[in-house]
């Protein structure tokens, strides 16, 4: 693995075409294999685009694609990516339901978020607590998707609100433009679970405000709330103040998305899966040294170390955690989750979703 120091000192020579190596000589990235890794362009993987971290001996080259595409990649057909990005649960899906094997999850919990600030209703609703989620109409563009099965979830387990207590309204569009199923995924639950299509052209910020829903779930931020609409309103209006509660009380800092090896890629090169979470360990690292630095603000924000020590107060100081064990209350929650929710045709440890080298990393 090239350090970091090393890289900084050597960064003229990387600009020039050359990389180091775990002896510190220098090679020519012409004469390695490449490897293409892709996602979003987090602080967290900032330093592998800028090859502070990486792997020894390999080229690495990132490539920036959202969720939508990366998906897109891995359960298709083109499978561009040996190491991408991956949504967890449409992962735990397609493993369960379809018995895809094409790539192998490593413990890199890349993109996590809490998700009570998800949850929208219209103002004239009665909605005011969740409990009050009873009996409405709830829209959002993905049944499916990682954030609603967290917000479901936590609905029940901490305010006792079950699914089946709500009427789902499945959109066919989203107001981020996001691409979405044409129609509903296969979904487990009995025939009189209580879920319909939404109107064809209505995405669901369009759905509440013409009245045709009661409150969003939704993984992203509805278009008429960011637009300030007086109509929209969060369910919980101390957002910040109820996730942070919620971690004192569970644990469980919400996991979206993992990071998956092409399978090929691995019989290929057994080493890949642990170099690779060894390579997103140590771009993580150089961030958190980012956020803790008093020389200079590296992020575009007054206040962001105080925002930084904070959080380290209350959730550690490797509060955005890889591996299996630290994670292992979030894993069996979203086992416990896809099949609750009826995403999933059987329940299944999770370990077998990882590539053996890394779980006990």
């Amino acid at each position: 693995m090239v350090s970091r120091r090393e890289t900084l000192k050597l960064s003229g020579a990387a600009a020039l075409g050359f990389l180091t190596t775990g002896s510190g000589a220098a090679s020519d990235v012409s004469s390695l294999p490449t490897i293409k890794v892709a996602g979003y362009p987090y602080d967290r993987v900032q330093a592998i685009r800028d090859r502070l971290a990486g792997i020894d001996q390999v080229d690495v080259r990132f490539h920036t694609e959202g969720i939508y595409d990366l998906n897109a990649h891995a359960f298709g057909l083109r499978k561009t990516y040996e190491v991408t990005e991956i949504g967890l649960i449409p992962y735990v899906s397609q493993y369960i339901n379809n018995d895809f094997r094409d790539y192998v999850l490593i413990p890199v919990f890349i993109s996590r978020t809490f998700r009570h600030r998800n949850i929208f209703v219209h103002v004239d609703s009665g909605i005011e607590k969740p409990e009050d989620l009873r009996g409405k109409r709830i829209g959002t563009p993905g049944y499916g998707m990682s954030a609603t099965t967290w917000i479901r979830g936590l609905l029940l387990d901490v305010y006792g609100v079950k699914a089946n207590e709500m009427r789902w309204i499945e959109t066919a569009k989203s107001s981020d433009k996001g691409n979405l199923n044409s129609g509903f995924a296969k979904y487990f639950f009995p025939d009189d679970f209580p879920i319909e299509k939404g109107p064809a052209d209505t995405d669901e910020s369009e759905l509440l405000l013409s009245g045709g829903c009661d409150a969003l779930i939704t993984a992203i931020t509805p278009k008429a709330y960011a637009d300030r609409n007086p109509r929209i309103r969060r369910l919980f209006a101390d957002a910040r103040t109820t996730e942070q509660q919620y971690y004192k009380e569970t644990g469980l800092f919400p996991i979206m998305h993992a990071v998956g090896i092409r399978a090929d890629a691995v019989k290929e090169k057994p080493w890949l899966p642990a170099a690779a979470l060894k390579m997103y360990s140590d771009a993580k690292q150089i961030a958190y040294d980012n956020l803790a630095s008093t020389t200079v603000l590296r992020t575009s924000l007054p206040w962001a170390l105080d925002e930084y020590e904070d959080t380290v107060k209350l959730m550690g100081d490797d509060y955005w955690r890889y591996g299996i064990e630290s994670n292992r209350k979030e894993l069996e929650a979203v086992m416990r989750y896809t099949y609750e929710q009826g995403l999933v045709k059987r329940q299944m440890a999770f370990e077998s979703l990882f590539h053996p080298s890394t779980l006990e990393t």
